[in-house]
């Protein structure tokens, strides 16, 4: 028997022929880039009966899957579906030609639809029969799916899919959500999606296409460009080859104005044109915010219908995106094309859009985009009269937005007069240190009548605590503890009059308030006070809103331990401080430097001098210090310390003078500035001056008076020095800086009076506080004295292996036979150094002078210092010590 074959229908049920265009696979440019993660999970969607690409115009949905369908195994059926596609009859009868057209034609038994409108139930089941009866699946490609829109046809195609079982793998192209019932498919694992976050080009793939154009881009720039393109496929073409008609390519793709290129073209022909003219003003008007929800956009538009049109434009990729919890935004191409459609369209409506928008943000409590907006509208009275009111000032100083704020600010023209505006300019000017411009634009807002306008102006009992605010930091700056103290009782009393509400989002104001009046306490040497206020700060909650008053706080209280004689107390809070730092993501170093001062000081105690100096180099590069009187006093303590370790006392007087002007003196400041030139005085050989220069220092400076007493003793004043020791008041447990110093100079006045077993006793008291805290510094400043007492067997096992060579361990060897190394590295200047090297060579006084072209005083002050450094008397004892200690 001759098996019949079916007649094959030339038309469709309207009489029109196929149109054999709509069953070819689409062409791939020679610039296509075939991605293989997406192919790879094309392949593997084969496992579920549906698979559904879903992207925005332009996605690349189509050239993927075409690439895809070509390297399968027939049969694969392609059709490209059309308008006149969502009548069924139409639909199914070009359904049946793709299968024609691919070598798997349906039998006489399923027919052809007679009519355009309709189909008849039979041909359907008959259909999914033979396909469910076939060997070979066959994988249907419907491309552009979002054509059809008949829910009939949408019924249609579920029933013959859910009944062809394994025989058809049915692919959707689509820019919108299909009428398929995609949860239950969800639900029982038949579905495989392919969505715009999948298509979306990588930097690496991105890279890759731009080559394949004629464009080498570095991975950075290319990273960029799909940050601006999000990765969309026809943005990074259309944008490839605009930039290859462009001198600089690179420049190109990284300055583009979106709005005057092909990309500009393409969205407005292929998205906005096609909307209804209603929702084509929505989007004008919502393409000068960076995200809304429906309520918004209806305050832009005057309208109340954006709730469903935003949801449209979403469910059907039109470049409108999903943020959650009802909130969106626009592509960001799409939102710089619109907004210069905007105003080309309605040239003076922007600015009034901004307004609106800033006004339902501030009565919505987003304070951000309501200054962002509000400064965009040149409102500034709005906008900072938002930020005074809702307690936010201290937002310009903390935070990871402060930066964005100020610069924010910064644009703000002469012409905003109000308290607010005063104020936001008198934080920007203080947080420069600029006192004089700060100070009269606080005064000028404090004396400055209120608003009439209750939009505009912000409620008077905001705008005193924000004035105290900077009070308490004009009260730091200027080194004034009672201005620092009155703003503190005047916050106080005003934090009853605001809302709990804002005091609890914004904590950062009361610890930058804290913060300020413990600086200004530090400055005083009100030390407990100090680290009471500091110690609150630097625990304040609020994580990256507060994290530099915390930071900062954090560091002054190393500076209050280092200062109380507490090193290694001192260390480990400024090093907590800079990992409070880094844990908020803040650049490192930050702040103002007071921790790596800190640090610094710390480690010309353990004798670390090349650590000292590479934080001292750390902090100098931070300019934030450099008016404020605590961190120029701390640079200047541990900077004359260091120099006068090194050996250059003339330096160090210098560099001890914190130069900054203030109101009140600081006692521990002065204290240490007295010490460092009583110091220069007794290195110079003139130890009648080194006594005077520290007639300022008492015992309320601990740390400062036990130096003194170390000074007094080398100068020859043990009475002195003892008298000294015992008018300290430390109010407490002395830390080992104190009491190492002082041992040491009780020490040395016993081994004077004779009293050896004294001396021993005070040197092992000594060494045992500061072996816990590796203090070398007081041992080397000792002198010679302390050598013969640290040879004894008590002393040197707790010396050993941290101040003097250890023991050989058992069964180790000794080292070879050699001139004692001395307790301390003797540092003599490089001037003195040039002198010593002189008399080695048995120059005198005169010839040495005129040898160095200096006067023959200034050799003889030298050679004091040399004699004094070495221990010695007499030049012959000088060399030979020198050549002992390798110096020479």
């Amino acid at each position: 028997m001759v098996p019949t074959v079916p007649a094959v229908p030339c038309a469709d049920p309207r009489g029109d022929p196929f149109l054999r265009t709509r069953f070819a696979l689409p062409a791939r440019p020679a610039t296509f880039l075939r991605r293989q993660r997406l192919v790879d999970h094309l392949d593997r969607a084969r496992g579920t009966p549906l698979t559904l690409l879903n992207g925005a115009a332009g996605a690349g949905k189509t050239l993927l899957a075409a690439d895809w369908s070509a390297g399968l195994r027939p049969p694969v059926a392609w059709l490209t579906v059309e308008a006149g596609d969502r009548r069924p009859g139409v639909f199914w009868a070009y359904v049946l030609q793709a299968l024609r057209a691919c070598g798997a034609p349906a039998s006489d038994a399923v027919g052809a639809p007679a009519d355009a409108t309709g189909v008849d139930q039979r041909l359907l089941a008959t259909l999914a029969a033979e396909l469910n009866d076939r060997d070979r699946p066959v994988v249907l490609v419907l491309d552009e799916y979002d054509r059809v829109t008949a829910p009939e046809v949408a019924e249609q195609l579920g029933f013959v899919l859910r009944h062809a079982g394994r025989g058809l793998h049915l692919v959707l192209v689509t820019r919108t959500e299909p009428l398929l019932p995609l949860h239950r498919y969800r639900a029982a694992g038949e579905l495989t999606e392919i969505r715009a976050a999948e298509l979306a080009f990588t930097s690496d793939e991105a890279v890759a296409l731009l080559e394949l154009h004629g464009l080498s881009l570095p991975v950075p720039a290319a990273r960029a460009l799909v940050d601006r393109t999000r990765g969309w496929a026809a943005g990074l073409r259309l944008s490839a080859l605009a930039a290859l008609e462009s001198a600089d390519p690179e420049l190109y793709l990284k300055e583009f104005e979106a709005d005057r290129s092909t990309v500009a073209d393409f969205l407005l022909a292929e998205v906005l044109k096609g909307q209804p003219e209603e929702t084509q003003g929505l989007l004008l008007r919502v393409s000068v915010l960076e995200r809304f929800c429906p309520e918004l956009a209806d305050a832009l538009t005057l309208r109340t219908d954006a709730e469903p049109v935003l949801a449209g434009l979403h469910r059907d990729n039109a470049f409108v995106e999903h943020l959650g919890h009802s909130w969106y935004q626009l592509h960001p191409l799409f939102a710089e094309i619109l907004r210069a459609h905007l105003r080309e369209r309605l040239p003076r409506l922007e600015p009034e859009l901004h307004r609106r928008a800033a006004r339902w943000l501030r009565r919505s409590g987003l304070l951000p985009e309501t200054l962002v907006h509000g400064a965009a509208a040149g409102d500034w009275d709005f906008a900072a009269g938002a930020l005074v009111d809702d307690l936010a000032i201290g937002q310009l100083f903390t935070g990871l937005r402060s930066g964005a704020l100020t610069e924010l600010f910064s644009r703000m023209g002469p012409e905003a007069r109000s308290p607010a505006t005063d104020l936001v300019r008198a934080a920007r000017d203080l947080s420069r240190h600029d006192l004089g411009h700060g100070l009269a634009r606080l005064r000028r807002a404090e004396e400055h009548p209120p608003d009439d306008t209750p939009e505009a102006a912000p409620e008077p009992a905001a705008v005193q605590l924000s004035c105290a605010l900077l009070e308490a930091l004009a009260a730091r700056l200027t080194g004034c503890p009672q201005q620092a103290e009155r703003a503190a009782e005047a916050a106080d009393e005003l934090r009853q009059h605001v809302p709990a509400h804002l005091l609890d989002k914004h904590p950062e104001l009361t610890a930058l308030l804290l913060t300020h009046l413990g600086s200004a306490r530090l400055w005083a040497g009100r030390f407990e006070d100090a680290r009471a206020a500091l110690t609150t700060a630097a625990g304040a909650p609020g994580g990256a809103s507060t994290v530099l008053p915390r930071e900062d706080s954090m560091e002054q209280l190393a500076l209050l331990d280092y200062l109380s004689g507490w090193p290694g107390r001192a260390e480990r809070k400024a090093l907590a401080a800079v990992s409070e730092a880094e844990r908020a993501g803040l650049p490192q170093p930050s702040g103002s430097g007071i921790g790596q001062l800190v640090l610094a000081a710390v480690a010309v105690e353990r004798h670390e001098l090349g650590r000292a100096q590479a934080l001292l180099d750390e902090a100098a590069r931070l300019p934030a210090g450099t008016r404020d009187p605590v961190t120029a006093a701390g640079r200047a303590l541990a900077t004359a310390r260091l120099l006068l370790v090194r050996g250059k006392p003339r330096d160090a007087v210098e560099a001890a003078d914190p130069a900054v002007r203030t109101a009140v003196v600081s006692p521990w400041a002065a204290g240490h500035e007295a010490l460092v030139a009583s110091a220069a005085h007794l290195a110079e050989g003139r130890p009648d001056e080194a006594a005077e220069a520290l007639k300022g220092v008492s015992g309320d400076q601990p740390a400062c008076a036990v130096e003194a007493a170390a000074i007094q003793i080398a100068a020859g004043r043990t009475g002195a020095a003892i008298d000294l020791l015992d008018s300290i008041r430390t109010g407490g447990r002395a830390g080992p800086t104190v009491t190492v110093r002082a041992a040491l100079v009780r020490a040395q006045a016993a081994q004077r009076a004779g009293e050896t077993a004294a001396a021993r006793s005070f040197v092992a008291q000594a060494l045992l506080d500061a072996r816990r805290e590796r203090l070398r510094r007081p041992f080397l400043d000792a002198g010679t004295w302390i050598r013969p007492l640290l040879a004894t067997a008590p002393l040197h096992e707790l010396a050993a292996g941290w101040l003097t060579p250890g023991s050989p361990r058992p069964g180790e060897q000794p080292p070879p036979e050699s001139p004692p190394s001395p307790l301390v590295a003797v540092e003599l200047s490089g001037r003195e150094r040039d002198v010593l090297e002189r008399l080695a060579r048995m120059m005198s006084t005169e010839e040495v002078a005129a040898d160095l072209y200096v006067s023959v005083n200034t050799v003889k002050t030298h050679l004091k210092s040399v004699y004094r450094k070495l221990a010695v008397n007499r030049r012959g004892d000088a060399v030979r010590r020198a050549r002992d200690l390798g110096m020479l």
